[in-house]
């Protein structure tokens, strides 16, 4: 067969996909009409991941998981935007990583509210200015956010979904050669986590590291320098148009971000892989064996726990303190549920979500 005639090939399932695509949102109309009339929440992170899992579970062809996921994802947010158009508000600058997250999940075509600081991302779902809020929680490499675990105990929101996000940074440039460059801008844990290609590649005596708020705004300087260079996301790259020189620079590729989604009045229906997270306010905290017994009730109940961390509660000068807790489950299944009433008063359910590790 000849190129030509493989191309009229693929333009005839392209006209196919096209009238697929277009009955598909056809049934997402009516789904968005049936569900403003019950006044039922649009974003179902659950049902998104039933779709996936069945699809890959189909898949005897060259598409990849993540191939799939990709596709279906910016269907899935196209269909959102047609059921009822929902802004998400993210942590910024644009280009940032949670910028890349939240595209990842709400797509190209969401409207997107920029926001300069994590309480913010907090106020403005909490205040109804945007449906959804994107923030980090965590890295594999740096711990928590405490920021943002802080606001969770603080804010009355909850976790609609988690999303893991593979950290990889990129150096761009306009320089013509690596010789040529003598500024590097990124923030600061940026250069922790390109070190090891920084001592290769550069002599610190020669370059001159500096850092800033954002690999956004890194980009963007480095954009108007002709001698200068950034270490961005490939997001950011893209924005500001500035050449690429090397890709995945970073010490590990096994650098991951752990990402919240956040709604108000937000609750999923249960799946077999679910997730759950609380505020744990234990009485007593200085008591011995209060944190002891509390984590053998999961235990008894064999409740997986994932994560646990303390935080000060900062009551003047009392060095108590409360932890962020997480394990597999829902909390309508009958074993968490007896550990909720025990501490009834004790205890801030978060959120049930889809387990996405």
């Amino acid at each position: 067969m000849d190129l030509k005639a493989i191309r009229n090939q693929i333009d005839t399932i392209d006209n196919e996909l096209l009238v697929l695509l277009n009955k598909r949102m056809e049934l997402v109309k009516q789904v968005g009409s049936l569900k403003r009339a019950e006044k039922s929440v649009i974003y179902r992170p659950e049902r998104e991941q039933e779709i996936l899992r069945r699809l890959e579970d189909l898949n005897d062809g060259l598409l990849t998981k993540s191939a799939i996921e990709a596709i279906y994802l910016e269907i899935f947010a196209v269909s959102r935007n047609l059921e009822l158009p929902q802004r998400v508000a993210f942590l910024g600058p644009e280009g940032s990583f949670t910028h890349q997250a939240a595209e990842s999940r709400f797509g190209g075509m969401g409207e997107y509210l920029v926001l300069p600081t994590i309480r913010s991302v907090f106020d403005s779902v909490e205040t109804g200015r945007a449906a959804f809020g994107v923030v980090p929680v965590e890295n594999n490499q740096e711990g928590i956010v405490p920021e943002t675990v802080d606001l969770l105990r603080e804010k009355e929101l909850q976790i609609a979904a988690e999303l893991y996000l593979s950290i990889h940074f990129t150096l761009v440039s306009k320089a013509d050669s690596l010789k040529d460059i003598k500024v590097i801008y990124s923030k600061d844990i940026a250069f922790r986590q390109c070190s090891v290609f920084l001592r290769e590649y550069f002599d610190e005596n020669v370059v001159e590291f500096i850092p800033v708020d954002s690999t956004s705004k890194a980009a963007k300087l480095a954009a108007g320098e002709p001698t200068s260079a950034a270490i961005c996301s490939s997001i950011s790259a893209k924005l500001t148009g500035i050449p690429v020189l090397f890709d995945n620079i970073e010490n590990s590729d096994q650098n991951r971000t752990r990402f919240l989604i956040l709604g108000k009045d937000f609750k999923n229906q249960p799946t077999s892989r679910d997730k759950t997270t609380i505020i744990a306010n234990l009485p007593h905290t200085n008591s011995p064996g209060v944190l002891f017994r509390f984590l053998k009730e999961f235990n008894d109940r064999g409740i997986n726990l994932t994560k646990i961390e303390s935080r000060p509660s900062r009551n003047g000068s009392d060095f108590g303190f409360w932890f962020f807790v997480e394990f597999e489950g829902n909390s309508s299944d009958p074993a968490i549920r007896q550990i909720m009433d025990m501490h009834e008063g004790h205890l801030k359910w978060l959120g049930s979500y889809v387990r996405m590790s």
